[in-house]
């Protein structure tokens, strides 16, 4: 899905940079999530904390109620 429709930036490619050990911060300058109106912001840095390497499986500890974000760290 995308979540920074200034940018056209999806949950994939924030994952992706994510799995790959880079905080927010750094996927921001990369990817310019975030950079315009804002609103994507949250969205983006649960994606990157979700696909943290220190928590590798922090959308399974309820696999009920797995948010969508979760979705994308799953790939």
């Amino acid at each position: 899905m995308i979540v920074c429709v200034c940018n056209r930036i999806s949950d994939r490619d924030i994952a992706r940079h994510a799995r790959a050990g880079m905080g927010f911060d750094d996927i921001q300058l990369e990817l310019g999530v975030a950079t315009c109106c804002g609103r994507c912001e949250q969205c983006a840095r649960d994606i990157v904390s979700q696909c943290d390497k220190s928590h590798p499986v922090a959308a399974l500890r309820d696999a009920g109620a797995m948010p969508s974000t979760a979705l994308a760290c799953a790939a």
